[in-house]
């Protein structure tokens, strides 16, 4: 088969990349490959559905250029598409005095990313969330919002094939062949360029094509606890006080585009890519290098992994995950918790070399090709502009 433009992975970033490649290309062939039956079946399909505020980080960031249009942008496409979201809001809330500081980083992130963030009173938050436990003061994110996320790709999945994107669905890229041809489980494809958006296994693939050679993807899954209470029992999403030096933002409450109630996300370190539950999907080859990055990083990683990886396995207890949540929240009871969500897994870049988790956006190539090697979260929200700036890059590039 031959293409001008071959996209690898079906989730919604290879999806927004190749709708953009499109528009810009009129005449060209666009070919997407996705190795299961259909798309959003891996993170885009399984993540939180927040379409987050941007104030999070820091404004030399690929994260802080996107978020806050990528969540306008969202927003008005669901609201165009009549796809359901729940504008619902967010509330940051502060456990004691020493986390007051954190929440002033956030207003100043807010400021200088130009996006709209309140500092509130206790009572304030409590007319916003009559649940939520704060020390003396929080923020409120007004254009934090909720979708489901698969009615999102499946829009766009529709609108992309109206476009002229040619899906290739159960076709699982094999290796790189000559003259950068990409042979995959159902033959060959010629094609001009490559975009590599295959999530846990960018790194691998880069590699074929001479890129991440100091970076490799390490999986994290991602558990939710659905509450029993009524639809509507928290108004708003409450978060706690992030750690800004990790990629996480710990356990907290989110209200769905239906008005579900669910505490989490975990971040338990998996033990091979695809690890969302007892041995499904399981490779030894896997198994065996992952195995051996997190003893590194146990070892040797300058940003807490052993603690990390310690508490974050503990969140396999229900009532564990419930007395975290019941900090933010009153009257959290156990009982209430009782059913686990689809798990995510979470393909977090690693920078071998400095041994760190890495927090922004990265991507490298060439005239030939274009790697999408770290696109975690918020990536869903910052999808569209996000996707231009990979066109843009792969613009300069063959032009």
């Amino acid at each position: 088969m031959a293409s001008d433009f071959v996209v690898i992975g079906g989730g919604i970033i290879g999806i927004s990349i190749a709708r953009e490649l499109k528009r810009r290309y009129k005449d060209c062939n666009v070919n997407l490959i996705e190795k299961e039956k259909e798309c959003a079946m891996h993170a885009s399909g399984r993540n939180s559905g927040v379409l987050h505020a941007g104030f999070y980080y820091t404004a030399d960031s690929l994260k802080a250029q996107f978020t806050r249009d990528g969540c306008r942008e969202m927003t008005e496409y669901c609201e165009s598409h009549k796809i359901p979201i729940n504008k619902c809001g967010k509330l940051v809330v502060a456990k004691n005095a020493a986390e007051l500081d954190s929440l002033d980083e956030l207003l100043t992130r807010a400021e200088h990313n130009g996006v709209k963030l309140e500092s509130v009173s206790a009572d304030d938050a409590k007319s916003i969330e009559p649940r939520a436990i704060t020390y003396e003061r929080a923020l409120f994110s007004p254009t934090t919002a909720s979708v489901n996320p698969v009615t999102v790709v499946r829009s766009m999945e529709q609108q992309a094939r109206n476009e002229g994107v040619i899906f290739n669905y159960g076709e699982c890229y094999r290796m790189r062949g000559k003259n950068d041809d990409i042979v995959t489980s159902s033959g060959k494809h010629i094609t001009g360029y490559v975009v590599n958006a295959a999530g846990l296994y960018a790194d691998k693939i880069a590699r074929d094509f001479g890129f991440s050679k100091r970076y490799s993807i390490l999986p994290f899954k991602g558990l939710y606890l659905y509450s029993n209470e009524p639809k509507g029992a928290i108004r708003t999403n409450i978060y706690p006080v992030p750690d800004l030096q990790n990629p996480f933002l710990g356990v907290h409450f989110t209200v769905t585009a239906d008005n579900d109630v669910k505490i989490g996300p975990t971040a338990i370190p998996a033990f091979w890519r695809e690890h969302y539950k007892g041995f499904q999907n399981f490779k030894l080859a896997e198994f065996a290098e992952i195995i051996v990055r997190e003893l590194n990083l146990f070892a040797f990683s300058n940003f807490g992994f052993t603690k990390l990886a310690y508490e974050e396995m503990k969140k396999h207890s229900r009532k564990y995950m419930v007395s975290l949540a019941a900090q933010l929240a009153q009257g959290m009871e156990a009982s209430n918790f009782t059913r686990w969500g689809k798990p995510g897994i979470r393909a977090q870049l690693v920078d071998l070399e400095q041994r760190k988790l890495e927090m922004d956006f990265v991507l490298e190539g060439d005239d030939r090709s274009m790697h999408v090697l770290n696109a975690v979260s918020p990536a869903f929200t910052c999808s569209l502009p996000f996707s231009r700036y990979v066109c843009d890059l792969i613009s300069n590039e063959i032009k």
